[in-house]
Formats: structure tokens, sequence, C-alpha cells
């Protein structure tokens, strides 16, 4: 044991996910039973270490949070202090490099480490805290599962379970109505979520973003289908999705962000270009529903509950072994860890050590699988 650590602290960023309260569970238990240190939690992410909010965290505090979606210490996903929005002496907002003030707060808590859970743009900064000094542990955390470097992140699985219910429910609806009926699911620019969920949510068709899709060839899909006797058809379609002559569907623009695009109306964009070529033949009318946030939310599933434990103790044996600047990471179902520098890289997709975001292979196992049951992607 070291004896140098006495005070830990940690902060959670970006989107929230089922699995953030087990990993803080765990990371407080395990360093308070096993390494007798102390612990605090700074709230609403990078902000609350630049505001220097924070609270105590105990045993009592994290009782009764293991099943619970979400993140008792409130997330951000605006606030980068390394390029900080504040007002200037003129009462203009300008941004500028805060970090600092950040760093001050931690020396002055007598905090000797922190643990950072997050995802690209929260890693990113944790990434440059460590270059200053900082002694840093990250914890990946995402539904979309495309951190490079680890092979499943928490809150994935719960997510997919919220999208295969849906799934489910939707194919009563199709039934009885011969219609076609299309889930569209989070992800980015990674297909996982829709890839998983659409194989177990039995959909005739998945469209993701590493294959964009010939809108014929689904048209033709649904009115094989049709014709062979079964009159509704499910799609599932990730919202990173684009057709084989066009881009992603953006919702908005979020200026401050650290990922400022939004994706957003991909599952509508493919409901109107298949009316135009299905509907005139089979007459079936189609739906398309955006599952949205219910994905993040809810209650943390067991697979979730046990992998975002795993994940917190790690993180505080890492701190033991003085091992920082480095992400917790699960590979072959075994805990191991890798450089930080090595999963950010530039922060740019592509750009990182690893070869970029964790990605479905497109000639891989699943798609392999997926089409051979007859599960089209428009390819």
């Amino acid at each position: 044991m070291s004896d140098k650590i006495k005070k830990i602290a940690i902060l959670t960023g970006g989107g929230d996910c089922c699995g953030i309260n087990g990993a803080i569970r765990s990371i407080v238990r395990t360093a308070i039973v096993k390494y007798h240190y102390e612990v605090v939690g700074f709230i609403g992410g990078y902000s609350g270490l630049y505001s220097d909010e924070y609270i105590p965290m105990t045993l009592k505090t994290v009782s009764g949070i293991f099943h619970q979606g979400g993140t008792i210490l409130k997330n951000s996903n605006r606030d980068n202090l390394f390029s900080y929005r504040v007002k200037d002496e003129n009462g203009c907002y300008v941004k500028t490099d805060v970090s600092d003030v950040a760093i001050v707060n931690l020396k002055k808590h007598e905090i000797d480490a922190i643990i950072i859970i997050g995802g690209d743009g929260t890693l990113t900064s944790a990434r440059d805290f460590a270059r200053k000094g900082v002694n840093v542990i990250g914890v990946p955390k995402t539904i979309d599962n495309d951190v490079p470097g680890t092979d499943i992140t928490f809150g994935y699985r719960t997510a997919l379970d919220h999208i295969v219910n849906a799934l489910d429910a939707l194919h009563t609806t199709a039934y009885s109505h011969n219609r076609v009926m299309i889930l569209e699911v989070m992800g980015r620019n990674a297909g996982w979520l829709t890839l998983e969920g659409g194989i177990a949510g039995s959909a005739d068709a998945i469209l993701i973003p590493e294959i964009p899709y010939d809108i014929h060839k689904i048209a033709k899909k649904i009115i094989d289908r049709y014709n062979s006797g079964s009159q509704f058809s499910i799609l599932c379609v990730s919202e990173g999705s684009r057709p084989v002559d066009g881009d992603v569907t953006v919702k908005k623009i979020v200026d401050g962000s650290p990922d400022t695009v939004r994706l957003g109306g991909a599952g509508e964009q493919v409901a109107r270009a298949l009316e135009m070529i299905v509907s005139p033949i089979t007459g079936q009318e189609l739906r398309s529903t955006t599952l949205g946030y219910i994905q993040r939310g809810g209650v943390t599933n067991c697979y979730d509950r046990i992998l975002s434990t795993r994940y917190g103790s790690y993180a505080v044996d890492l701190i033991d072994k003085g091992l920082f600047g480095n992400m917790v990471a699960i590979r072959d179902n075994k805990m191991t860890y890798i450089p930080i520098e090595e999963v950010v890289g530039t922060g740019l997709i592509g750009e990182t050590s690893l070869g970029g975001k964790h990605l479905v292979d497109p000639e891989g196992d699943l798609v392999t699988a997926a089409k051979g049951i007859g599960i089209v992607f428009g390819d």
C-alpha cells in the first residue's frame, strides 16, 4: 500500500448512463474499506472542480445508489476547463484556460489523486490535467461502447435492454396494423447499440454508421417480406446512419460542447424515403419512433452493476500502485489499464494510437451472423 495517498476525489463528466453510480459506490467503498483513504466528490463535472463545489463521500453517501441510473455527483458535457466560458471585464463571454484554478482547488483540499469518469471529452481533459502533473486515473463510460482500448463500457448493456424492450413492443403494433415500424437509437458514430439491439429485438433491417445504406435495398426487403406473407417489418436505425449518397442527419449544433454536432432524425429520414417506394406497392404505412434518452436512464441491470464495480475497484487499486495517467480497461474479461494518451490522442476520431474509435467491423462476426439469418444492412 502506498503511504503517500491519503485523500482522493471523484468527478463524473459527459452524458449520464447506468453504472456511473455503481462505479462511484465501488470507488468509495474500495478506497475506505481496503485502503482507508478519505474521499470527496466534485459536483457537476469539471464545473464543480472549477467552482470548488464538492461533498464528502462516505459509506453512507453511497448506500442505496447501486441500482440507480445517472450519477449522484451530477454531470456536465459542456465544461472544458482548458477552454472555459467566462465573462471578461466588459461583461462579454470569452473562452479561457482556467485549469490552474482547478489545480489550486485540488491542492487546497490536499487531494492526492482524482478518478475521472467519462467519455471522449471528459477523458481528453483528464489527459490534459495529467500533463500538468495531476495524479489522474480515467474510467471510461458511455452507452455508445465506442471508447478505444476497452472491450465494453458500463451503461451499454442496460441501454441495450431498453432498445430490445422497445423493439418487442413495436412488434405487436406493427403486426396488428401491417405497418413498417422504425426505431431510431443512439450511438453517434458507432453502431453497437443498433446492431446488437436489432439482432436481439428481431429487426428485419439494421442501419448503422459503419455501413452506408442503399434505401432501395431496404425497400426490397420490406416488399419481399410483404409478398411472402409477412405484412409488417421492423427496422432498427442508428442516429448516425447515412445513405450511400448522403450524410448523417444533424438535429442541431450546440456551441460550447466538446461534441457540437447533435445527431437526430435519421429514422424519420428513412421513413420518408421508404414511404415513397414501399407504400405505392404494398399500401403499408410507415411509423418512426425515436427512443431517445430513455436508453440512458432507469434501473441499472445486473451486468452493468458488476462491470461498474470492477471498473471502480480497479481504479482505486491503480492509485495505490501509483499508476497515474492511465485509464481502466477490460480486455478478454480481465481488468487492465492503458495510458490515457493512447485513448484520446488528439481527441479526434481516427487520430489515436489505438486506431480511433471502437467501432463495428462491417466484416465481423456479428454482422456476418445477422446477414446469415436474413437481416439486411442496405449494402
